[in-house]
């Protein structure tokens, strides 16, 4: 859900005709967290065989989803914090600077106050990336929401599989709505997936 909203803010905007950068941070080792989102020289670390551009200067002049910020390490956020406050970005290894121009946005499902309150994420960057707050309710308090999505996977799930149309029975709407989706919409994309596989 969040990056969906993050991709519409950005189809939206007079950046759109410009790159979506989408980064899950918590899937990225926090050893190689820096080069990932800064780019590296060769050489600069055990493996880097090639010079890799980060994801900031790929998403230069367009959007950089940074999705799950929370699970960036605090050495790594001084230096988030930097290039945010500079707008320019250093690839590990090299000398040069070279300036970025993209819209940042950050999703988590962490309270960053309360991992700010556990020093464990940097208040002066909670500062500065919070200009806009958007809160997203979690699939259960979005019943509406529910329906559009769940004809929306069962029609893109049975045109994938090969399937004929599907009607979806308002008791099976019903029991959907009942489901309280601790997984969000991801939860309800597979559920819907598997329903479909299934279905004759």
């Amino acid at each position: 859900g969040k990056e969906l909203v993050a991709h519409a803010i950005h189809d939206q905007s007079s950046r759109s005709t410009h790159a979506f950068v989408a980064v899950n941070c918590a899937a990225i080792p926090h050893e190689l967290i820096e080069a990932e989102l800064f780019g590296n020289e060769v050489g600069a670390y055990t493996g880097a065989t090639k010079a890799r551009q980060g994801r900031f200067e790929t998403a230069d002049g367009g959007t950089l989803f940074l999705d799950e910020i929370g699970n960036i390490p605090l050495r790594q956020q001084a230096r988030l914090l930097t290039v945010l406050q500079n707008r320019q970005v250093t690839p590990l290894g090299a000398n040069e600077a070279i300036p970025v121009d993209i819209r940042l946005i950050c999703a988590t499902n962490l309270s960053l106050k309360d991992l700010a309150d556990e020093n464990t994420f940097r208040k002066d960057l909670i500062y500065r990336i919070n200009t806009v707050d958007l809160i997203i309710p979690p699939l259960r308090e979005r019943q509406s929401d529910l329906t559009l999505l769940a004809h929306y996977f069962v029609k893109m799930y049975a045109e994938k599989y090969g399937k004929a149309s599907f009607e979806l029975d308002p008791d099976f709407i019903k029991k959907l709505k009942e489901h309280p989706f601790p997984g969000n919409v991801r939860e309800l994309q597979y559920a819907l997936e598997r329903a479909v596989i299934m279905a004759e």
